[in-house]
């Protein structure tokens, strides 16, 4: 009988002894075993793992990328600006030896590391490159944070910059900059249209003025258009050619005598230029004839009514009359 029982006895601590010597290493995991206090040469790898009872330990290691987010940090960008920035860093062991052993907790020390990082990255950084050039920021934090990380076989593998709180006044005072941009822009195409609009309007005056029909032209296209608007009254343009022409051949006074004679200069140009100003004065005229043809019409489809006839005189009237 006490046979049996120590038989049973040493059936029970095999077991035990069986069952705490295999350990099992999940794919995602390294183990680290330390025989009698001292750590191993390798980590062992994903699978089952058998270690002495009561003289090895493992510690296993997980090798996923983890995820730790940066608490906001406040500080003062290089241009004297309060901002609060919060990031977030992405992580993972390389090496389960050092991150064991160098490193008490290695989670923890990468995440003081990457606050004071933070910190120092917002004040070597200006608002504008906070704002506009995180991806130059998000790089020179990786590489801060994961200089110390090597040592303790952990690598960093990306850090991105999440939000940039600012100060009240300041962003009413960005969002007044922003306004008076637009505007400035605003301002800069409209004085753009109205230049190019002068020049094509100069363009077009330099071609009338070298094409004196073109100008007639525009003169009876205008005045069509405004007959056409069902106007009874029609202003028209005094030909500048045909006062030209009369200011050229008017007599001038001699002085004293009251005898007017016609100047030496003005009959020559009356009669260098009288054939060229007979054709335009003749068009002209036409222009003009035409014009007031098409007043007429218009005067006809609007006619307006005739003034009422005055009654006749009475005979006291006409009595006041003969008495005067």
């Amino acid at each position: 009988m006490l046979v049996l029982s120590i038989i049973f006895g040493l059936i029970v601590l095999g077991a035990i002894g069986l069952g705490n010597s295999l350990r099992i290493v999940k794919q995602y995991e390294r183990g680290v075993v330390f025989r009698l206090g001292r750590v191993s040469s390798d980590a062992k790898s994903p699978g089952m793992t058998a270690i002495v009872p009561f003289v090895d330990r493992l510690e296993k290691v997980n090798l996923q990328i983890i995820t730790m987010p940066i608490p906001a940090q406040e500080g003062i960008t290089r241009d004297n600006v309060t901002v609060r920035v919060d990031a977030v860093i992405y992580f993972k062991v390389v090496d389960p030896r050092k991150a064991i052993v160098d490193v008490e907790d290695y989670q923890l020390a990468v995440g003081q590391v990457a606050q004071t990082s933070l910190r120092s990255i917002i004040g070597q950084s200006e608002l504008d490159d906070l704002l506009t050039n995180r991806e130059r920021l998000n790089q020179g934090l990786a590489i801060m944070i994961d200089n110390p990380a090597v040592d303790w076989g952990v690598h960093i593998d990306r850090v991105e910059i999440k939000d940039v709180a600012l100060p009240e006044s300041m962003k009413r005072s960005m969002s007044r900059q922003a306004e008076a941009e637009r505007e400035r822009r605003s301002r800069v195409i409209i004085a753009d249209g109205e230049l190019q609009a002068s020049n094509k309007l100069a363009e077009a005056a330099e071609a009338m003025s070298d094409t004196p029909s073109a100008l007639q032209l525009r003169l009876l296209q205008t005045i069509v258009e405004v007959a056409a608007e069902r106007n009874s009254t029609l202003v028209l343009p005094f030909p500048v050619e045909l006062l030209r022409f009369l200011e050229g051949n008017t007599p001038k006074g001699t002085g004293g005598g009251g005898v007017t004679a016609t100047s030496t200069s003005a009959e020559d140009a009356a009669d260098g230029h009288s054939s060229q100003q007979s054709a335009d004065i003749d068009e002209m005229m036409r222009a003009l004839a035409a014009s007031v043809k098409l007043t007429e019409e218009q005067a006809e489809t609007d006619p307006v009514e005739a003034d009422e006839p005055r009654h006749a005189p009475s005979e006291e009237e006409r009595e006041t009359g003969d008495r005067t």
